[in-house]
């Protein structure tokens, strides 16, 4: 059970290392592109993992709704052994996770309990964490609560992404979730609870989320940005206009919190909330609203910034 790109490496995994994968359950077909028009509706885009499925002629199943007789029934007659779940993106009622023989097992891309929820990727990096990682657990009704199988360590780059982190923690997930049925088979799995108090949380991210505060710390905006992108991404406002913000690092000057303190020779360098103490924010990627992502140089060639202008005051 899986939907996006993140779960794709881990369907792979379980083909090529043999598994007999009797279905995929995956979400439904969503429309795609601003415009994109058939039959008078927008083009319908399949989820990535229902493309590689249907690549191997597995039978791929997509519900509305998984808490029906009929979907269950329709789980019921495949006989699972086990059900292996990465970023679905649904909650799996009780007569599901109950429904396999061995129980259902969730790739989870933190450190558990760590960053559970929905976004561990993106949390992970505007937190400021070095290093985050996979878990594969056995899954019960909480939200990622189960007990814990394996577990697999990663760096996180200065310079990464939610994106590029992303792809590096899926590939590792589809090796995690072969090495944790390879224990499986041998009875050597020790599954181990969860310390309910040292968890933390990744809540689901929203639009709005983006909205830079310039009263934080450089370190802690530059994390933001890398963590909101490529989504929902980072933003405040210029002229009015929003002003969307790719990539940033941290560099030295004073003034007050959303102030430019240079905007000429390629750079744009804006104070923080510990301007007063010698840290600030270079810009190195931006796009104005109606405008074309540029880097810093190209952007300011058709945009000029006055010294002093306030960012996000409109």
């Amino acid at each position: 059970m899986g939907t996006p790109e993140f779960a794709v490496p881990s369907l792979r995994a379980l083909i090529e290392s043999g598994e007999n994968v009797v279905a995929v359950v995956t979400q439904r077909d969503k429309p795609k592109g601003r415009g994109a028009k058939r039959g008078g509706g927008r083009k319908l885009a399949p989820p990535p993992v229902k493309i590689l499925a249907e690549s191997h002629g597995i039978t791929v199943l997509q519900p509305e709704k998984i808490k029906t007789g009929e979907f269950l029934e329709e789980l019921s007659r495949l006989k699972p052994d086990l059900i292996c779940v990465t970023a679905y993106g649904k909650i799996l009622p009780k007569a599901v996770l109950e429904l396999p023989v061995f129980g259902c097992i969730n790739v989870h891309a933190s450190l558990l309990p760590k960053l559970r929820g929905a976004a561990p990727i993106n949390w992970a990096i505007a937190r400021g964490c070095k290093t985050t990682g996979v878990t594969t657990m056995l899954m019960d009704e909480g939200m990622d609560t189960g007990d814990v199988l394996l577990k697999e360590e990663a760096p996180i780059d200065e310079w990464d992404t939610a994106g590029t982190l992303s792809e590096r923690l899926s590939r590792l997930g589809g090796e995690l979730l072969v090495k944790t049925l390879a224990a499986l088979k041998e009875g050597t799995l020790k599954p181990v609870p969860q310390d309910d108090a040292e968890a933390t949380y990744a809540p689901i991210l929203k639009k709005e989320m983006g909205k830079i505060d310039w009263g934080k710390s450089a370190e802690e905006i530059r994390n933001k940005i890398r963590g909101f992108t490529p989504w929902p991404g980072t933003f405040t406002t210029l002229g009015g206009k929003v002003l969307k913000l790719f990539r940033a690092e941290v560099t030295e000057g004073e003034g007050t919190p959303g102030s430019v303190i240079e905007s000429a020779d390629g750079r744009l360098v804006v104070a923080t909330g510990e301007g007063r103490t010698g840290g600030a924010l270079s810009v190195l990627e931006l796009q104005i609203e109606g405008g074309k992502r540029l880097e810093t140089a190209a952007f300011l060639r058709g945009h000029k910034i006055e010294p002093g202008t306030v960012l996000g005051v409109d």
